[in-house]
């Protein structure tokens, strides 16, 4: 509750949380804490960009590689040598060249 600005009280800053003596109208400690509740108050809030959802499954065009026996399948999330699960290393395809499977990344950084 804030007290009656009549009484000779100390009040805390609500910026730094500073006592200081009620003189008036004052609601801050000092200029400082003026300016900066006004600029919290007046800030601009971040615009969240949203991107559009994937149109369909990207499990096709998703290139695995298997950890045990380094097996790469372009699609297949489980190994047909060792029937494990395989990591996911990214998008992409097959190479043109020797048609193994390699993702965008690998491409862009050699």
């Amino acid at each position: 509750m804030t007290p009656s600005r009549n009484d000779v009280v100390t009040i805390p800053c609500p910026v730094c949380a500073t006592p200081f003596p009620a003189v008036g109208k004052r609601r801050y400690c000092g200029d400082g804490c003026r300016v900066a509740a006004h600029r919290r108050r007046h800030r601009a809030d971040p615009v969240a960009e949203v991107l559009p959802a994937p149109s369909g499954p990207r499990r096709d065009v998703t290139v695995y590689a298997c950890d045990s026996c380094g097996a790469r399948m372009l699609g297949q999330q489980r190994c047909e040598d060792c029937r494990t699960f395989m990591r996911r290393v990214g998008v992409g395809g097959t190479c043109p060249e020797c048609l193994e499977p390699i993702s965008v990344e690998e491409l862009l950084n050699p």
